[in-house]
């Protein structure tokens, strides 16, 4: 797979996509909001536009044979009572967007992060962890993730990946990298930005957990 469109590059995940997948050799293009303000690598075509817009989706799409989705429902800081700035249903509805797409232009397989406890996942949290998401800002986060988990499974034809990452962190490279389906190990705390765009870019190469959603992390560091 050598087309790949990249959603959420301009990210801290996903500029760490945008880096990996143009060093792997892929031709890369991203649907970015202000190209201006991205310090893509060489050779990745940024295309202005929004996830929100499935119009901008289809530009951006078109002549690619697969998507990488690093988006978030972003908050106005990491603080856990910081003021969500995404809409509350827009990894929701951009995940939509793109299978719609998808579907139109004969794309067959997408790679998401997600997040632990999203979906099916929710009911393996610590009870702690759950009342702490529940009374914070995360909880709009974690709704969106829910959504996002419920349209991609609901779909057809697409070969989808979802990685469930746990806690982010802005670490440099550490790995190895764990994955493992929920319920079956227990996983490590954290995981870095830049190792998980590594496993999402991996994954789609080799055509990985195809319709799964397995966890991922750090085993050191």
């Amino acid at each position: 797979m050598s087309n790949l469109l990249v959603l959420g590059g301009s990210g801290r995940t996903g500029a760490h996509v945008l880096e990996h997948a143009a060093r792997r050799g892929h031709r890369v293009r991203a649907l970015v909001r202000n190209p201006d303000k991205v310090q893509a690598p060489a050779g990745v075509e940024l295309i202005q536009g929004t996830p929100a817009d499935i119009d901008d989706i289809r530009r951006a799409a078109e002549g690619t044979q697969g998507v990488i989705s690093a988006l978030a429902n972003a908050r106005a800081s990491d603080n856990p009572w910081a003021k969500p700035v995404s809409p509350p249903t827009f990894m929701t509805d951009a995940a939509r967007n793109t299978l719609t797409v998808m579907r139109e232009q004969g794309i067959p397989r997408i790679v998401l992060t997600s997040t632990q406890g999203a979906g099916d996942d929710w009911t393996r949290l610590n009870p702690l962890v759950k009342a702490f998401i529940n009374l914070s800002n995360i909880k709009a986060g974690f709704a969106d993730h829910t959504g996002l988990d419920q349209a991609v499974r609901a779909t057809s034809g697409i070969d989808w990946t979802l990685a469930r990452a746990v806690a982010l962190t802005d670490k440099p490279l550490s790995g190895p990298v764990r994955a493992a389906e929920a319920g079956t190990e227990k996983p490590g705390a954290r995981i870095n930005r830049a190792d998980l765009a590594q496993f999402l870019v991996q994954t789609i190469e080799d055509d990985d957990w195809i319709r799964r959603a397995p966890l991922v992390w750090n085993t050191r560091g």
